[in-house]
């Protein structure tokens, strides 16, 4: 089973559940649809990583930042920089035929995590950054997601149960695209204007 750290501590998540289409802007990026239900996914614990690693074999993966939730007893009990990453290609080809989406998502390493940080403040002061090799390509926070951590825990009760441990992944903010072997991203999660996280990841 592959492991998440919080505060020094080892954690196996069972899953990873991830809501897609949560920024507008990020729909309009990629010329998607407003949905008009949330758009759920799962990553299994074999996607988790704490190295961003470009998968084999493929010729393009695209980086999407996430501010990622510990999830005990249905509440949010940490929190972390996360990226899921992509194959954009695979999953158009995918949607347009109406399949789902697993080889797209849920690849080995597909789901990348800093250390996890005990958090117990206020979801809405929460904000995310991705720079890569240097320059700003994300920026997100609570006020712009279309639905919110605590409602998207509540709606995903409805249909699977979240084992302590789970990760919830609340969506990417636009800017998401291509990268590289060997770029260097940093992603942070900031609290009432405060870093309280900052990760540094060389591309493998």
């Amino acid at each position: 089973m592959n492991k998440i750290v919080l505060d020094n501590s080892e954690i196996f998540p069972s899953k990873v559940v991830c809501i897609g289409r949560n920024y507008m802007d990020h729909i309009a990026e990629l010329n998607n649809e407003v949905p008009e239900e949330m758009v759920f996914f799962i990553k299994p614990n074999s996607a988790i990583s704490d190295k961003l690693v470009f998968p084999k074999g493929q010729n393009s993966c695209h980086y999407e930042a996430e501010i990622s939730f510990l999830i005990e007893d249905n509440k949010i009990s940490a929190v972390a920089f996360g990226l899921d990453l992509t194959l954009r290609e695979v999953q158009s080809k995918l949607k347009e035929k109406g399949l789902p989406w697993e080889r797209a998502k849920s690849f080995n390493n597909a789901a990348v995590f800093s250390d996890f940080v005990s958090f117990d403040g206020d979801v809405t002061k929460l904000e995310i950054e991705l720079y890569i090799n240097g320059e700003l390509k994300q920026k997100g926070d609570y006020s712009l997601m279309i639905n919110k951590p605590n409602e998207i825990i509540k709606e995903a009760n409805t249909f699977i149960s979240f084992e302590n441990g789970d990760i919830l992944m609340s969506g990417t903010p636009k800017g998401v695209g291509s990268f590289k072997i060997g770029d260097v991203f940093i992603g942070k999660i900031i609290y009432n204007s405060e870093i309280i996280i900052e990760k540094s990841f060389e591309v493998l």
